[in-house]
């Protein structure tokens, strides 16, 4: 898949998942030098029960976070990149801590979770990772301690549903078949539907974009029952607000017949009271019109 449409795409999904939890920052300078964090986000004093729903994202969001999210293997380079940045903000919070003449703990800086489809053996060697399957699962290699960092390979990571939220970024068959995870919940799942509105606009980049692969193509394909389905809905959901519009219409040409029959000329006031009465139905609002006295409507509806 093309960089950048991606980038954008992940960024956007993970503000919406962990904006309920937190800050979230997207894009952030780094002042050391003219470089941006993909995402950076600072939990709130309160836990939700978001934290829960996202799983092991959720988790991640526990405590001051930098998201990195690769499309493709991070390389080498790329994980020293965002190790650089992490470091040119473990020295700005220091500084501002200095100035207030706060002390800050190690726990209290934040940790960068590189997110990476795959990962060589040799390059989680190299960085001496760790696996913490105990707390963590399979999948999420911990560098030292002190580097505060982990590299998440996504396609590591079991099947179920505390990972879907991160196997959404994954590629090819894991991504595809995290979407199918995510097409089965239900749909009142607040989750679920910004996902995937947030996949469908991706979609929509992708077939704009002149320089696509096969895998950016499956993707499109896998994307286009869901795009339908929502075209459909959203055609339905017209015809039955074009249905309701026409009932109401109908209603509050009945009550202004009606309300002519007992009053004569509608003045002002009598005319507000047509919207409030056009709420009820026929069964309700006929003998009240009938029986009631215009002074009688005025006060009941106004």
């Amino acid at each position: 898949m093309t960089r950048f449409p991606y980038d954008q795409f992940a960024k956007d999904y993970l503000k919406e998942l962990l904006q309920p939890l937190g800050e979230v920052e997207t894009s952030r300078k780094v002042p050391a030098q003219i470089r941006e964090i993909d995402v950076y986000f600072v939990p709130s004093l309160q836990s939700t029960s978001d934290t829960i729903q996202l799983g092991l994202l959720g988790k991640f969001a526990a405590e001051p976070a930098l998201i990195e999210p690769f499309r493709n293997a991070a390389t080498i380079a790329e994980i020293r990149s965002c190790m650089n940045k992490l470091f040119d903000i473990f020295a700005e919070v220091k500084r501002q801590a200095k100035g207030d003449k706060n002390r800050i703990a190690e726990s209290d800086l934040p940790r960068l979770w590189i997110f990476s489809p795959t990962a060589s053996e040799s390059i989680l060697d190299g960085f001496r990772t760790n696996l913490d399957q105990e707390n963590w699962g399979i999948g999420v290699h911990f560098l030292g301690d002190y580097l505060r960092t982990a590299i998440v390979v996504i396609h590591q990571l079991p099947c179920t549903e505390e990972t879907l939220w991160l196997r959404i970024l994954g590629k090819g068959r894991v991504q595809q078949q995290a979407i199918d995870e995510l097409e089965a919940l239900p749909q009142n799942n607040l989750l679920r539907s910004k996902a995937i509105d947030l996949l469908l606009s991706l979609k929509t980049t992708l077939e704009f974009n002149q320089n696509i692969d096969e895998e950016d193509r499956d993707l499109i394909m896998r994307l286009s029952p869901i795009y339908e389905q929502k075209l459909a809905e959203a055609k339905q959901e017209g015809i039955q607000e074009g249905i309701q519009e026409g009932i109401k219409a109908e209603r509050c040409n009945v009550i202004e017949n009606l309300l002519r029959v007992r009053f004569g000329s509608l003045d002002a006031e009598i005319r507000v009271i047509i919207e409030a009465l056009s709420s009820l139905s026929p069964e309700e609002f006929t003998p009240l019109l009938l029986q009631l006295s215009r002074e009688e409507l005025l006060n009941r509806f106004l």
